[in-house]
């Protein structure tokens, strides 16, 4: 896996994250409100990375596990890791006991998968994000925001050694995605955050936004907003 990338690669990624950042931070500026950019690398040689690493990025997103895993174990070690695909609950441990700088896993859908992160995880504690399917849409992961089994973990993490209950985390629809005004799917999880937060005495942060809606999603409080073909460009299919 080579490290190894252009000036003129870098140069590109370094002009399209400033512009993001720039909206980002101009955004979280007329809400008050601190908003973390993560760059989504999917499909993307580690070489992108490493670029945007020199700039000062540290804050990446992976939608596949074993590029993940893969990518982990030849970038440097203070890269802070999102986890934000699809997971199944036995592939929780490879990500536990092979990506030393898992900063966050934002998938996680299940009682089952907050304890098998905690039970296997042996290095520093892991955040982890309640995925909720607030558009209610089939072809979607995640918790129906009235669904009882997201109080259990809430329950759950408040005493697991190797987790963090750091947030709740959606994927607004594609129609709502690209229109105007308060998005319905992010109001979902902002009331839901509201409610734990009242009732467990927490502070949850919200992660929401990607491409198309990240400055809408900061407008409605979102603390993570995940950026991916407005920084790195068009993907390749995945094989």
């Amino acid at each position: 896996m080579s490290l190894q990338y252009t000036k003129e690669r870098q140069a590109e990624l370094i002009k399209n994250y400033e512009t993001v950042l720039s909206t980002v931070n101009k955004a979280a500026s007329e809400v008050s409100h601190h908003v973390d950019l993560i760059a989504v690398s999917k499909l993307k040689p580690a070489s992108d990375i490493k670029a945007l690493y020199d700039h000062g990025v540290r804050h990446f997103g992976e939608n596949y596990g074993q590029e993940l895993i893969a990518k982990a174990q030849e970038l440097p070690k203070d890269i802070k890791w999102h986890f934000i695909g699809g997971l199944q609950t036995n592939k929780c441990k490879d990500l536990t006991k092979n990506v030393e700088n898992l900063f966050a896993v934002q998938t996680v859908d299940s009682l089952k998968k907050a304890k098998k992160i905690n039970d296997t995880r042996e290095g520093a504690v892991v955040n982890i994000f309640l995925q909720i399917n607030t558009s209610g849409e089939d072809q979607k992961s995640g918790l129906s925001p009235d669904d009882d089994e997201i109080e259990q973990i809430v329950e759950y993490a408040k005493d697991a050694e190797k987790i963090n209950l750091l947030g709740l985390m959606t994927i607004g629809s594609f129609t709502r995605s690209h229109s105007e005004g308060d998005n319905p799917d992010f109001t979902a999880l902002e009331q839901l955050k509201e409610k734990l937060d009242s009732k467990y005495g927490v502070d949850l942060k919200l992660s929401m936004g990607m491409s198309s809606d990240y400055v809408q999603a900061i407008k409605q409080g979102t603390s993570y907003v995940r950026v991916g073909t407005a920084i790195f460009g068009e993907r390749p299919p995945k094989v």
